[in-house]
């Protein structure tokens, strides 16, 4: 959990925020977000690739971008591990393997 929240910390925390609150009508809650939490494999992909257009967080719509990551697969599976396993999010591990499997 200490390497993901390092990695949370040098390349997530601007937009999202310590709390993982993100910024209202910019950025989207990673805190107890069902859209985060419905999909890991999509999680994943973002995190890689980024994601640009419309999407639904806890009910509210954000239309943003965010840039793909330069991030090893391992500091990929840190920085989600600590995601999930914060703010009320639903613990999901996200192994190395998995991020792998996505590229």
């Amino acid at each position: 959990a200490a390497k993901g929240k390092a990695v949370y910390a040098k390349t997530c925390i601007a937009c999202h925020q310590a709390t993982g609150a993100g910024i209202p009508g910019a950025f989207p809650p990673l805190a107890k977000s069902d859209y985060l939490n419905a999909d890991p494999k999509r999680a994943i992909h973002t995190v890689m690739k980024g994601l640009s257009g419309e999407i639904t967080v806890n009910g509210k719509k954000i239309n943003s971008v965010m840039p793909s990551q330069i991030l090893s697969d391992e500091e990929i599976a840190d920085v989600l591990t600590y995601v999930y396993s914060s703010w009320g999010n639903n613990k999901t591990v996200i192994t190395p393997a998995m991020v792998k499997e996505q590229r």
